[in-house]
């Protein structure tokens, strides 16, 4: 199947309420183990990277990632795009559910253009790696002016085959509240699609946000992966 094909036959009935709830849907494996390994490999071609982080000495965590250049990978490429449109979907209702006029544009191409217009033209989908001993703090990916609220993290790695510990963290940081918190663990080929910045909640007043950052736990053994696919562009 193509990712086209693969996006469309997700269950979308129970992701959008999965992310309207929770900030977060996981998808069954979307990509296959070889595409996973593919991904992996380019991690050492340092020509299909426009940048290197080093997690610890900004620290971010202990780790390391790189940016891809243009042109991205074909299977990064097809995820980005296909991806988008039904996201731009819940995107715009809860723009409409928070009384936002802001509504984003219905393809990929069309986000890229307020980017453009806002001075952010740098590609950002990443590549992660934490060996033994990382972890990434808890943050949030935005670059600019326009930041797209939903994004996704591929997860390339096996856990318990490949590394252990590494749970995905997610913190909901709710007003007047403690914070929630999650720890995921998916599986090879798996992805999280999550909210960037904040998603709306539903109050006695109509929905308010609730913001959420993400981040890693230690890593305890072995090498982990991901991919992660944001849609807007950086300064």
């Amino acid at each position: 199947m193509t990712v086209a094909e693969r996006v469309g036959a997700l269950d979308w009935a129970t992701l959008e309420p999965s992310l309207w709830e929770w900030g977060y849907a996981r998808t069954p494996a979307v990509l296959t183990p070889a595409e996973c390994e593919g991904l992996v490999a380019l991690y050492a071609d340092e020509a299909r990277f426009r940048s290197r982080i080093d997690m610890a000495r900004y620290r971010f965590g202990i780790g390391e990632y790189k940016y891809f250049a243009d042109p991205l990978p074909s299977l990064v490429a097809d995820l980005r795009r296909h991806f988008y449109p039904p996201l731009a979907a819940v995107a715009n209702r809860w723009e409409a559910a928070l009384g936002s006029r802001r509504r984003y544009p219905e393809d990929l191409g069309g986000l890229r253009a307020l980017c453009r217009r806002a001075g952010q033209t740098k590609p950002t989908p990443l590549l992660l790696h934490y060996e033994a001993g990382g972890y990434n703090c808890l943050h949030q990916d935005l670059y600019g002016d326009v930041a797209f609220p939903l994004q996704l993290t591929c997860f390339l790695s096996r856990p318990d085959v490949d590394y252990a510990g590494g749970e995905f963290l997610l913190v909901e940081q709710r007003p007047r509240a403690q914070s929630r918190g999650e720890a995921l663990r998916p599986a090879q080929g798996e992805i999280v699609i999550f909210t960037t910045r904040h998603r709306p909640a539903r109050g006695a007043r109509g929905h308010h946000r609730v913001a959420m950052r993400h981040g890693v736990s230690r890593v305890r053994a072995g090498r982990r992966y991901t991919l992660g696919v944001i849609f807007h562009d950086a300064r």
